[in-house]
């Protein structure tokens, strides 16, 4: 399959790899940063100009991209997508951004003929490289089946939550929740360490306790316990993650109290210098306020 790929960043360079690897002719582009699209040029790709161009020669075009703004400057901009679509051709868009948005997007490339997958994704950039992303579809059942060999190049878990827009919803939702459990941990365990406890204690007890959450599996070993924060996932995408939860509840009128929270101290680390580095920074920024470190060292400054 003649596949487009819109977007080279930590996420998307990996994944565009998977798939070369998978067999597919691979048109891509590039907005400042060259070197991705010419690693994808060592290995067969075709680097075009620009996204029309990209997609016209595709017959699926895959985005994604940093967030709503980026997104729609690619599709619906000068030479943007929509500008090389045609009847027939599929967007499978896998940003990280709004249900508004990405209906958006739909509404326009339907009117060319057009049809588009709603498919962001979950797991971070070792599930990237390794292929074994949760790809969280929303869109057409019988379009998704079509399109289901081309994303099981990437990704291990492919389900189906409704119609375009649902995937985007599930995935911010899925964002809120790591991030407030990520904090939450972080803060009941700054507790037990200033009473006294051992944090690798406290979570091997956790496991099987009605407090445990997943999070601490994929963010205590590895990462805090370490005091290491090589990022899987940069904080400062979490923070633009939980920023689009904001803003979407804002429009719905709705109490995001929680993640507005979340948010605000995501916003916090962020400034403090910890943007670049995985998401569970945060965690460590968090427990940094009350004196504790989970690694045991000695606590970073917050400044």
């Amino acid at each position: 399959m003649n596949v487009g790929f819109i977007g080279l960043g930590a996420m998307g360079l990996p994944m565009a790899k998977r798939v070369i690897g998978a067999g597919h002719q691979l048109r891509t582009t590039f907005h400042r940063n060259r070197a991705p699209a010419e690693e994808l040029a060592a290995l067969g790709a075709r680097v075009l100009s620009t996204p029309a161009e990209v997609a016209r020669e595709s017959e699926a075009v895959i985005t994604i991209l940093p967030a709503d703004a980026e997104l729609k400057q690619a599709v619906l901009g000068a030479n943007g997508v929509l500008e090389g679509f045609a009847a027939g051709k599929v967007l499978i868009e896998m940003t990280t951004a709004t249900a508004f948005t990405v209906r958006e997007v739909e509404a326009a490339l339907a009117g060319v003929g057009g049809r588009v997958l709603d498919a962001p994704v979950s797991g971070g950039t070792p599930a990237a490289a390794n292929g074994t992303l949760t790809i969280i579809v929303g869109g057409d059942a019988d379009l998704l089946e079509q399109c289901r060999p081309l994303l099981e190049s990437m990704g291990k878990s492919i389900p189906h939550v409704g119609a375009v827009g649902q995937g985007k919803v599930v995935k911010i939702v899925n964002q809120v929740l790591a991030a407030t459990h990520l904090l939450a941990m972080a803060e009941a365990l700054a507790l037990g360490i200033k009473c006294g406890g051992d944090p690798k204690v406290i979570y091997e007890v956790l496991k099987t306790s009605s407090g445990y959450s997943k999070m601490m599996d994929l963010r205590l070993p590895g990462f805090l316990f370490n005091g290491a924060f090589q990022p899987g996932f940069k904080l400062d995408l979490m923070k633009k993650d939980l920023n689009l939860a904001v803003d979407s509840a804002q429009a719905l009128a709705i109490p995001l109290a929680f993640g507005s929270l979340a948010a605000q101290i995501f916003a916090a680390a962020s400034t403090a210098g910890r943007g670049g580095e995985d998401f569970s920074a945060a965690a460590d920024f968090l427990a940094g306020l009350a004196g504790a470190r989970l690694d045991g060292g000695r606590q970073r400054s917050a400044e």
